[in-house]
């Protein structure tokens, strides 16, 4: 039967997911996409509240590697879709794109919604069905689609499938990682679902939680085992989150679930310790050592307030550090983290459909004419880009591969 005239199911209707739609539905596949919520797209829109990141424009090499272990399983995928040909697709939208002084690029209007909407308009006009409050719940014995609506229950036979139901983080917005309890009972390996470009929790103390909460903490260098990073990082009520932080997280994710996670701030890092022990030896005079730190070493009230947790943390006081143990303190601050923050408010999600499951075209081994992509795969990425852009090409190769299940 000719692709044609065959009825394909988009599960999902994020990146991945109308991504997929708009693939098969230019090979010209019947395509209907599924959603739980309202309205598509709740967690693009979301994304691209404080300006949309859609990709990045670091060579290809190094723009592959920040997928660690599961580079080789998206490497195909993303060559195939690349960051240049989804700012080519944002273009043919009608939304230019710019490439920010970060090597980040976003489009030129900076939200998600124009893009969102011309691309909905796009996908209208190639016939692709929207079929929204449709929480999918599995199959029945005969491998059709099962969807709870507010209806009642909906049987769907499709021809082929693309599941693309995001991760766990922000279920909120529709990716509630409910999915993984369907697929795991099929026999489908699933890696547990975790909290990915997240905070963590820190016991910090009433005084340092109810001055500092919401202040950042600007140009540190955190630091866990042998990684570092350069940015800025929060704090929160209970405990420490931020870009920095984010760009940490599997590390320091690892860190917590091994039972030991201190992580180390420089807070001057553009001073070295000769430095940073001259400029505290100078007479001090009446000054509060606080005042004392802020002018002498530019210090915030936060960083200091940092400080004396630390202090007070190790039994000490800061005022009696002599200069070379302050010196060392200011540019190694440890703080221990006692948890990651919840899924809910991570991100993104690591953890998902190993890879083993699927095979070159992204479909599921034990689920013929089933294909996945998106956040629900077993991959992980740092803020910046690469999670958009991962999600964006493995939603194209999954649309590509359910074309060639159907015209097999």
């Amino acid at each position: 039967m000719s692709s044609l005239s065959q009825q394909v199911a988009i599960i999902g209707a994020g990146p991945a997911g109308l991504m997929a739609a708009e693939v098969l539905a230019q090979g010209g596949a019947h395509v209907t996409v599924y959603d739980a919520m309202p309205s598509a797209g709740r967690k693009f829109l979301m994304a691209g509240r404080g300006g949309l990141n859609l990709t990045h424009s670091e060579p290809l090499a190094g723009f592959l590697a920040r997928y660690r272990e599961a580079a080789p399983h998206l490497t195909a995928a993303i060559e195939a879709f690349s960051p240049q040909a989804l700012r080519d697709w944002s273009h043919a939208l009608g939304q230019e794109t710019f490439v920010g002084s970060s090597g980040r690029v976003f489009p030129k209007a900076f939200k998600a919604s124009p893009l969102l909407r011309a691309w909905l308009r796009r996908l209208d006009a190639v016939g692709v069905r929207l079929a929204l409050r449709h929480r999918w719940t599995g199959w029945d014995e005969h491998g059709h689609l099962l969807f709870q609506t507010p209806d009642g229950p909906h049987v769907i036979e499709a021809h082929a499938t693309v599941l693309a139901l995001g991760g766990a983080s922000w279920p909120r917005l529709g990716s509630d990682g409910a999915w993984a309890e369907s697929l795991a009972a099929r026999g489908v390996q699933i890696s547990p679902l975790r909290p990915a470009n997240c905070g963590f929790t820190v016991a910090w103390s009433d005084i340092f939680r109810d001055r500092f909460e919401g202040q950042p903490l600007k140009g540190v260098v955190l630091t866990i085992g042998e990684h570092s990073v350069r940015g800025e990082a929060m704090i929160t009520r209970t405990g420490i989150e931020g870009g920095a932080i984010y760009a940490l997280s599997t590390e320091l994710r690892e860190a917590v679930d091994s039972g030991k996670a201190t992580l180390h701030v420089a807070l001057r890092p553009d001073l070295d310790l000769k430095e940073l022990i001259a400029k505290i030896s100078a007479p001090r005079g009446k000054q509060s050592l606080s005042n004392f730190l802020r002018k002498a070493v530019s210090l915030s009230p936060v960083a200091i307030g940092l400080l004396q947790e630390a202090a007070k943390t190790s039994g000490t006081s800061l005022a009696s550090l002599p200069p070379t143990e302050l010196a060392k303190l200011i540019n190694a601050v440890p703080i221990e983290l006692t948890g990651v923050a919840p899924i809910a408010r991570a991100i993104s999600t690591a953890g998902g459909i190993a890879f083993s499951e699927i095979d070159a075209d992204f479909m599921l081994r034990r689920r013929p004419g089933v294909f996945a992509a998106g956040e629900m795969l077993d991959w992980e990425a740092p803020t910046g880009g690469y999670l958009l852009q991962a999600s964006f090409a493995t939603g194209a190769a999954a649309g590509r591969g359910a074309l060639k299940w159907l015209e097999s």
